[in-house]
């Protein structure tokens, strides 16, 4: 399973870890990702989604029908 939000796409970046004598090493960036069930009122039935925490405000912001219908769209559902 990937690790990739399905609502906003976020995926893992690199970037380096810097110490206190300042030498840096390589390392990756994960996103926040959570598996969770959503309630879809239109099919009344649960839909699991992989979403970062930023995902989540996201559908808090907008409604879940309203990020599913774009999930649908795009073909991630």
């Amino acid at each position: 399973m990937s690790k990739v939000c399905q609502v906003t796409g976020k995926r893992p970046i690199s970037g380096n870890t810097i110490s206190h004598s300042n030498a840096k090493r390589r390392r990756r960036f994960e996103p926040n990702l959570h598996t969770h069930r959503f309630w879809l009122e239109s099919q009344k039935r649960f839909v699991s989604l992989r979403v970062s925490a930023n995902g989540m405000r996201t559908i808090d912001k907008k409604g879940f029908e309203a990020v599913y219908a774009e999930l649908k769209k795009r073909g991630e559902v």
